[in-house]
């Protein structure tokens, strides 16, 4: 997960926010011991300045497995509640039974920005 985070990090620098139409950031909700270097990495993306004010979705994957943590948790955990410079958004979502998929592409189309 470290190795993946970095590289974005990499790719972000030659963008603007006039290429992004959102963040898109996805947390394995049944991993909790991974979540702090995941809130980690995630506030200090945010911390780029090209990134300033970009929406943010948060998906918490895997809630189809024992143990996944609630949206409330994920959200205290990811300390999403301090991110104040733009809209932020989290979906418990399970790729493997499709749950909340729909939300997602609905979120995900509304904040798309037009190619024209």
């Amino acid at each position: 997960m470290c190795f993946v985070a970095a590289q974005l990090k990499k790719v972000f620098i030659g963008f603007s926010s006039k290429q992004i139409s959102f963040l898109l950031y996805v947390v394995d909700a049944a991993d909790p011991d991974n979540l702090s270097i995941s809130r980690s990495e995630l506030h200090d993306l945010l911390s780029k300045p090209s990134l300033s004010g970009i929406p943010l979705l948060v998906l918490g994957n895997k809630i189809d497995k024992a143990g996944a943590l609630s949206k409330q948790a994920l959200t205290d955990q990811m300390d999403l509640k301090s991110i104040t410079d733009r809209e932020v958004c989290c979906f418990m979502i399970s790729c493997k039974n499709s749950t909340n998929i729909d939300s997602v592409i609905d979120w995900l189309v509304k904040h798309s920005k037009s190619k024209s």
